[in-house]
């Protein structure tokens, strides 16, 4: 019997060890912390041997593969090892995609992936399609496939996760951008990371579709240095292309085989010059698989905006509340920022990944009264911003962020939660930092 070993005991490596166990392998997960409760109940009911705490060497290397959790970096020591002796180390998505025929919609960019893949599963639900959401947003694709029977899924991809992809090839594949981010994995250099994120092309035949930002200066740069096998479709809002999706003036405009689809850009749910781009690419998949361009219209029309992205809060006293706590790059911050139409009292810090702030000099002078800094170490954001703002403070947690927000801030003014950094100095995940947000807000 063929031994698998999963790395890391989160959301998709029991998703992995299920349909491992399913398809009749030994199945082993390791992982060197604390597995949450509610998967160890699932490893346990399926009889899958597991240990927390630990890596167990002996009983990691001798697996015939080993599924890796996107979270653990090339670098760690197992991982060397094991890559030493020349076991295979794929991704869950890897995985999975063996065991299903279904139609693999597929999204990855340094900003916007989870705002496409929920207006594009928003889409095809409401028109009726037998469809999955799942990957670095919710679910499992793994256990879906072990559990579900889908003839679609929409699959949210980070670059950790396409690293462990080899043979996976998706029938349709979605490039919203790329800017720097995550740059401490990949030596600092944006070209490392930009190849990572375009393996979502890889195994593309000429029946498959790759759409992408035709704006975006480093994916094009990019496409000019490769082979695309794909049909290509281009989405932009500043020149107009034959085949994707466009702007002209306020009119957003889709063309598919000669197909006209139109609709006012103020008719959109979701507002911002990045939903506009969102839109965009979900509207062309869609159509690519056939949906009505009437439900297509309805759709954007009416999709729910993403938790902890651009999320309001709470309007106290005239003051909004905003908590955009998915903003762990400087790109979806300039984009919040950009959004803003009242003067902003500012919430930023955490993890820094080797950001740039001079990006935001212009939006901050022109739309930031107040900085808070909520992380561990504020020196490079307070030294950035310096002169540039009157009044830039230091928070401990998130309640005292909020605290001193509302007390700065003035009537008409907003609050944005908008880190540009990662969470992991003082919150579990930025999931965890917006939920402290909002309960802070709550509090006042």
């Amino acid at each position: 019997m063929k031994k698998i070993v999963i790395i890391g005991g989160g959301e998709s490596g029991v998703g992995a060890s299920v349909l491992a166990k399913q398809k009749g392998f030994d199945v082993f997960v390791t992982d060197n912390g604390p597995i949450k409760e509610k998967y160890k109940v699932v490893l346990s009911h399926h009889g899958i041997i597991w240990e927390e705490n630990q890596h167990t060497e002996s009983l990691i290397l001798n697996a015939d593969e080993i599924i890796k959790s996107p979270g653990i970096p090339e670098t760690a020591a197992l991982v060397q090892v094991l890559k030493k002796q020349g076991t295979p180390i794929i991704s869950e998505i890897e995985f999975a995609s063996r065991y299903t025929n279904a139609k693999l919609i597929c999204v990855t960019g340094s900003n916007g992936k989870t705002t496409t893949v929920t207006i594009l599963y928003h889409i095809l639900k409401k028109a009726g399609l037998n469809v999955a959401l799942a990957g670095n947003v919710g679910h499992s694709f793994a256990m879906l496939v072990a559990v579900g029977n889908y003839d679609y899924y929409v699959l949210e991809l980070s670059s950790f996760q396409l690293e462990g992809m080899y043979n996976f090839r998706a029938d349709i594949a979605i490039l919203t951008n790329i800017t720097p981010d995550h740059l401490d994995r990949y030596d600092y250099k944006l070209e490392n990371y930009a190849a990572a994120k375009f393996r979502i092309i890889q195994n593309q035949k000429d029946t498959d579709a790759f759409i992408f930002c035709n704006d975006d200066v480093v994916t094009k740069l990019e496409m000019s240095k490769i082979k695309i096998n794909a049909k290509q479709y281009p989405f932009s809002i500043f020149e107009r292309v034959d085949e994707g999706a466009y702007l002209n003036n306020n009119e957003f405009i889709l063309t598919i085989n000669n197909n006209l689809l139109t609709m006012n850009i103020e008719e959109l749910a979701l507002q911002g010059k990045h939903n506009i781009y969102n839109s965009m690419a979900a509207g062309i998949a869609s159509r690519l698989l056939e949906v009505r361009k009437e439900s297509i219209r309805e759709s954007l029309a009416d999709v729910q905006n993403v938790e902890h992205r651009m999320e309001f809060v709470a309007r106290i006293n005239n003051i909004d509340f905003i908590n955009d706590s998915k903003a762990t790059n400087i790109n979806s911050t300039w984009y919040a920022l950009e959004s803003m139409n009242t003067p902003v009292v500012w919430i930023v810090g955490g993890v820094d990944k080797g950001n740039d702030y001079t990006e935001l000099f212009e939006l901050v002078k022109s739309k930031v009264t107040a900085i808070i800094c909520l992380g561990t170490e504020n020196a490079k954001i307070i030294s950035a911003f310096d002169g540039k703002v009157e009044t830039i403070v230091e928070a401990k947690n998130a309640m005292e962020a909020v605290a001193l927000a509302y007390r700065i801030a003035r009537k008409g003014d907003s609050v944005l939660l908008s880190p540009a950094c990662a969470s992991f100095d003082m919150f579990e995940n930025f999931e965890d930092r917006g939920q402290q947000f909002k309960a802070a807000v709550r509090a006042l």
